[in-house]
């Protein structure tokens, strides 16, 4: 059973494509997945305000998916917005889809040129009954949900702490918390309930979209990283930017989210290269800072501190067991788990289901 948690925001017509599609790969969605009402709207009108503020940045773009996030959230934290429930009130919908295009028109004027409110409304009308299967008041799912003995809950984060509103490379974010903290405000959990923190880390380091990247190869290294990781972007289909494992943001992103364990990723990626660089602090002004900074003025200043250590130059696919891999990616995870001084419990050797070592 899956369920969309009340801190999302949810474009309605991209949910229904997404069920077909599945349905269309033998998936049978029916009755295993809800939206929590409490969760809010992003309309077409978001996605084509998202388009034009990056237009408006310039230079200064964040590099969003233009998928209306940002606008979606901006008019949640604005009190304007649109509640999941309030789309079968239709006088209240109506109401305050009107308003909100009113709102940007006078903001952009010409620009929302082609954008026609009555037609959202419309398509809204025509949605209303297909979604009433699907909203439920989330509280007491997880509260029936948490209380069992026989139901285990996982949630998983759609990105990186660093794309945290909060905690992330500000205002190269995205505009709610995908931390920890996310976890608790977007779906009410019991915190005494968890029972493990998983943090998710690439053998390497990666980014989409504008912002830092301090260990970013732009280079040999950081094309090889991207072709044979095939690292492009999942929504929008751009290429990532690649760099040397950045430990620094690993043990920044532990201390605030408090892993109890971490699953290393693509390690498999870096099998043919002779050495690795990892990152093991920042310096400015020939100080090394304590951890990784908000400001990004100093950030742009800082001088990475690598260690280097050697590669394997042997696959790695295949191992099914931790003494399986070679000796020197052994050691790499090694001084990652040394470092963080979190286990690295989980080692994904390659694209398949089954190309994961799970250590004791």
């Amino acid at each position: 059973m899956n369920l969309i948690g009340s801190g999302v925001v949810v474009h309605v017509p991209s949910f229904f494509k997404e069920l077909a599609d599945l349905k269309t790969k033998g998936l049978d969605t029916e009755g295993r997945i809800f939206i929590s009402d409490r969760a809010h709207v992003v309309f077409d009108l978001h996605q084509l305000v998202d388009g034009l503020e990056e237009q408006e940045l310039g230079k200064g773009a964040v590099g969003t998916t233009k998928k209306g996030i940002g606008p979606g959230y901006s008019t949640k934290a604005a009190r304007s917005g649109v509640r999941i429930s309030e789309i079968f009130d239709k006088e209240t919908l109506d109401r305050k889809l009107r308003s909100l295009a009113h709102s940007f028109e006078k903001r952009y004027g010409g620009l929302l040129q082609g954008y026609d409110v009555e037609e959202e409304i419309n398509r809204m009308d025509d949605y209303r009954a297909q979604l009433s299967d699907f909203v439920v008041d989330a509280v007491p799912l997880i509260e029936s949900a948490q209380s069992s003995p026989d139901i285990k809950l996982l949630v998983e984060g759609a990105n990186a702490l660093m794309l945290d509103v909060d905690y992330g490379t500000y205002p190269y974010v995205t505009s709610s918390n995908t931390g920890i903290g996310g976890v608790f405000t977007g779906l009410a959990l019991n915190p005494f309930k968890i029972k493990e923190i998983i943090g998710v880390v690439k053998a390497y380091t990666t980014r989409v979209g504008g912002g830092p990247l301090p260990t970013e190869q732009l280079n040999e290294h950081g094309e090889k990283l991207q072709s044979v990781g095939r690292e492009f972007g999942v929504t929008t289909g751009r290429k990532r930017r690649c760099g040397w494992l950045d430990l620094v943001i690993v043990k920044y992103s532990a201390a605030v989210n408090h892993y109890t364990s971490l699953n290393l990723t693509k390690l498999d990626i870096l099998d043919d290269f002779s050495s690795i660089e990892v990152a093991t602090a920042y310096k400015v002004d020939g100080q090394i800072l304590d951890s990784f900074p908000a400001d990004l003025n100093m950030l742009a200043r800082a001088e990475v501190v690598y260690t280097t250590l050697p590669g394997w130059q042997k696959p790695s696919t295949g191992a099914k067991a931790y003494y399986d891999l070679p000796k020197n990616a052994r050691a790499y995870v090694e001084f990652i788990e040394e470092f963080v001084k979190v286990k690295v419990r989980c080692i994904g050797t390659g694209p398949a289901r089954e190309d994961m070592i799970v250590r004791p």
